[in-house]
């Protein structure tokens, strides 16, 4: 992609603010990245470095330390009035000039402000004070960040090699001196599960869903033409997790049916995962009803639900080999009704002309920690044929770096 002129992007940054202002979706992140192409173009290079080497890796640190002094949370308790340094370091335990210095940088940094002679809070850092996202700084920092620390030596040990798919010698096992998987690892390693956890339900938070309005037709490609005289099963998501897709998508359609014509979704939406994540989403619901059915389901084994209208699997065949994604998209194949069933891949598709910093960095991690990829169109395309399905349709939403692939058997 060729660079732009400094006016250019100035037009694009005032032409995309003003479809911000209008609500316009995928306007924030258009004019988030047109702010990234006028620093780019701006910075000689040895801003460039200070930014990237000192300014950047200095604000992740001071962030996960202030998880560990509770920084963010004792700033927005002082509210409006702010909190100064002597008052925020006796709190906090971290020496006032130290405290002084790094709070600084948060201020250069725009996480927090000073003004009057105290610390403030700003939106932003409220939101990381929240638990989830306390526990998203500490898995990224402490799990994924010595994964892309070491790219340069493993990397120049390996030639410069790609590691085989799936390997479990990647750049996380080399990085944190381990041969477990990843997965296996955060097990092995309390309370690295418990965060990742965390990050994944704020990884897509403030982002349409794959069932929103304006994505995939939901009422057009699912509940018309539903046939409720077999199994009655309008959604399966396989290996969906403890249930937040399924749960948004009940209670969003369920509304809307409800608002529109007084019903509600006209089959059975059903959760599949490991046998211990299914116990744990029935612990948890306890006496409450759940408002999908729940069914222990190994994706590598075959499909027990059959003739569903759709089958979803969501950020699932990102984390696996070609091989093993073909393998699970093979025990789907069976249990599909041609001409009826739908495979719903909720997943990236890499643009090769445009990437976006969403998908290039999701890309990085998949690499780092799954020695795996994000697929381009025709990478998907190869996969899918080979297990006897056919692209039916893209569908994509401006802003989000999924897309939702809809597929039948070919």
């Amino acid at each position: 992609m060729a660079s732009q002129s400094i006016s250019a992007i100035l037009e694009h940054i005032a032409s995309a603010g003003k479809a911000y202002e209008n609500n316009e979706p995928g306007s924030k992140e258009a004019l988030i990245d047109q702010s990234r192409a006028l620093i780019a173009s701006l910075e000689i290079p040895s801003e460039f470095l200070q930014r990237t080497f000192w300014a950047e890796p200095a604000l992740s640190a001071i962030i996960r330390l202030a998880v560990d002094v509770k920084l963010f949370q004792y700033l927005e308790d002082a509210g409006e009035a702010g909190i100064c340094a002597n008052v925020l370091s006796e709190k906090t335990g971290v020496d006032v000039v130290l405290l002084q210095r790094l709070a600084r940088h948060l201020v250069a940094m725009y996480i927090i402000s000073f003004h009057h002679g105290t610390f403030h809070a700003t939106p932003l850092s409220n939101s990381l004070a929240r638990e989830n996202y306390q526990h998203s700084i500490s898995f990224c920092y402490d799990a994924a960040r010595p994964s892309f620390n070491g790219f340069p030596s493993f990397f120049q040990r390996t030639q410069y090699k790609s590691p085989p798919l799936g390997s479990l010698s990647g750049p996380f096992q080399e990085a944190h001196k381990s041969q477990l998987p990843f997965f296996e690892w955060l097990v092995a390693t309390p309370p690295h599960l418990q965060y990742f956890d965390s990050f994944m339900s704020v990884y897509r938070a403030g982002k349409p869903n794959w069932f929103d309005p304006g994505f995939y037709p939901v009422t057009e490609r699912l509940i018309d033409g539903f046939d409720a005289s077999k199994q009655g099963v309008l959604l399966v998501d396989v290996g969906g997790g403890k249930g937040h897709d399924v749960a948004a998508f009940v209670a969003q359609h369920t509304c809307s049916q409800q608002q529109q014509q007084q019903q509600h979704l006209p089959g059975r939406v059903v959760l599949q995962d490991r046998e211990p994540v299914i116990a744990s989403v029935m612990a948890a619901a306890k006496a409450n009803e759940l408002p999908f059915e729940a069914q222990a389901h190994d994706f590598f084994t075959p499909q027990p639900i059959k003739g569903a209208r759709a089958y979803l699997l969501h950020s699932i065949l990102h984390d696996w080999s070609d091989e093993d994604g073909i393998k699970i998209l093979e025990n789907l194949v069976p249990a599909l009704q041609r001409d009826y069933s739908r495979v719903l891949l909720n997943e990236i598709v890499v643009s090769e002309e445009k990437p976006t910093l969403a998908v290039t960095s999701m890309d990085l991690m998949m690499l780092a920690h799954f020695a795996v990829r994000e697929r381009t169109e025709a990478e998907w395309k190869g996969i899918l044929e080979k297990a006897g399905l056919r692209i039916v349709n893209i569908y994509t939403y401006p802003g989000v770096a999924e897309s939702l692939i809809e597929a039948e058997l070919a």
